[in-house]
């Protein structure tokens, strides 16, 4: 019973875990792939080598995205953060 009550308690720990990603980011008009994919393929860049863009979306809030290159040389949208210009 001693050994049962540890693993119990682990397996339910783990149980919230995933090793799965989340839903994936929709690019929006401003966004690298907004589109689809640039015409232009990153050659020199390593693979999983991070790209950053920021633009002013239409409300005029920043937005920063991060994007990872692929191993067939396409960008995934990864992180995507938006706030005002100048925060208080």
């Amino acid at each position: 019973m001693k050994a049962f009550l540890p693993a119990l308690f682990a397996g339910a720990l783990l149980a919230g875990c995933s090793s799965a990603d989340g839903p994936a980011l929709e690019p929006i008009p401003g966004s690298i792939t907004y589109g689809g994919q640039p015409r232009t393929k990153l050659t020199k860049s390593p693979v999983g080598s991070a790209v950053y863009n920021q633009f002013y979306n239409q409300t005029g809030q920043r937005v920063e995205e991060t994007y990872i290159l692929q191993p067939d040389r396409s960008l995934k949208l990864v992180r995507r953060v938006v706030g005002p210009d100048f925060p208080d």
